[in-house]
């Protein structure tokens, strides 16, 4: 064996002694796809597998053929790992983000963090007081789309940023009963859907919001809060303290023509700029920048994009398990959706 082999065997020894050891809990379409996209990567090694359902276990199990199964996922917590990553209903990840950070697990997380602002800032806590990484699966900042259109916005190429126009219809809405129980979900597509919309413009526009009015349907009626009852439609406006007004729809099984309608345009002093999905699909984006009548393309697809949150964060695991305190915006997109709810039909 000649010198450059030896040097790239210890490379490729080194590299795998790097990669954490991963848990992962919850095995539905969205947790078997992270583990697929983080099993491709090869960024980690995945140990242990957590679902109540045999028929899950069973489908996971083709992506990670060696890992063990447990039906109890608190057996997980406590196999030496590095991470685990989240796939569970939504009112389960506060109690079992904490219960994985205060045994000294990185975690990362299906959104939403937890159904509230209180939920969220919680776990954010015991993730600082534990000084362990804590991510959160909020994964349309990772297409090229959205990368470009920030990218734009920060080096102020489309001028002082006046307004937000954001939009996300699924003709479909969720299979599993739980989406439709407020006390198991937080609420309906505006935590479902919404959520991923307003953390992209936040995230965007580095803007704290100031005022948030909003309107909340079920069926085509008017509900609020207190009526218990998961909303199917919503429209929202959120004032920044810049002056710039976000306005947001979206909904669940609305007769849109297509399979979703899922759009993010930014209208500056100097130019506009906007994300949209193609032929309506959920995962194929165009993004564009706008100037007067004429428009050029920033990025469109192939853009293999869905995945890549759960895989930046394992990446940044075997780097540094430490807290990184980025997380701690999340409790402003958490407040805005609280404020939505809070707000609708005043």
């Amino acid at each position: 064996m000649n010198t450059i082999e030896s040097a790239s065997l210890r490379e490729a020894s080194a590299a795998a002694a790097l990669r954490p050891r991963l848990g992962f809990l919850g095995l539905g379409w969205i947790g078997t796809h992270r583990l697929a996209a983080i099993g491709r990567a090869g960024v980690a090694e995945i140990i242990a597998i957590a679902d109540p359902m045999d028929e899950m276990l069973a489908a996971a199990a083709q992506q990670a053929a060696n890992a063990l199964r447990f039906k109890n996922p608190d057996e997980v917590f406590n196999l030496g790992l590095d991470g685990i990553i989240i796939a569970t209903p939504s009112a389960q990840h506060a109690q079992q983000c904490t219960a994985a950070l205060e045994r000294g697990l990185a975690v990362f997380c299906q959104k939403p963090l937890g159904r509230n602002t209180q939920e969220v800032s919680k776990v954010i806590a015991v993730a600082r007081a534990a000084n362990r990484l804590l991510g959160v699966d909020l994964s349309y900042r990772y297409t090229e789309a959205l990368r470009s259109i920030r990218q734009l916005v920060r080096q102020n190429e489309l001028g002082e940023i006046f307004a937000v126009d954001l939009v996300f219809h699924n003709a479909f809405g969720p299979q599993k009963a739980w989406f439709y129980d407020r006390l198991h979900s937080g609420g309906g597509c505006v935590i479902d859907l919404g959520i991923h919309l307003v953390d992209a413009a936040l995230w965007i526009l580095d803007q704290p919001i100031v005022g948030v009015t909003s309107r909340l349907l079920h069926h085509g009626k008017r509900i609020d809060q207190l009526d218990g009852i998961c909303e199917d439609y919503a429209t929202a406006r959120l004032d920044l303290a810049s002056g710039a007004a976000i306005n947001l729809s979206c909904s669940w099984h609305l007769h849109a023509g297509r399979d979703a309608v899922i759009e993010a345009s930014f209208y500056g002093t100097k130019g506009g700029a906007a994300m949209r999905n193609v032929n309506g699909s959920f995962y194929d984006f165009i993004a564009e920048r706008f100037n007067s009548t004429s428009r050029q393309v920033l990025a469109a697809p192939p853009d293999e994009w869905f995945g890549r949150a759960a895989v930046e964060w394992a990446r940044r695991l075997a780097r540094d398990p430490t807290f990184d305190p980025e997380i701690e915006r999340i409790i402003e997109v958490a407040s805005a959706i609280d404020a939505i709810y809070e707000n609708a039909n005043l």
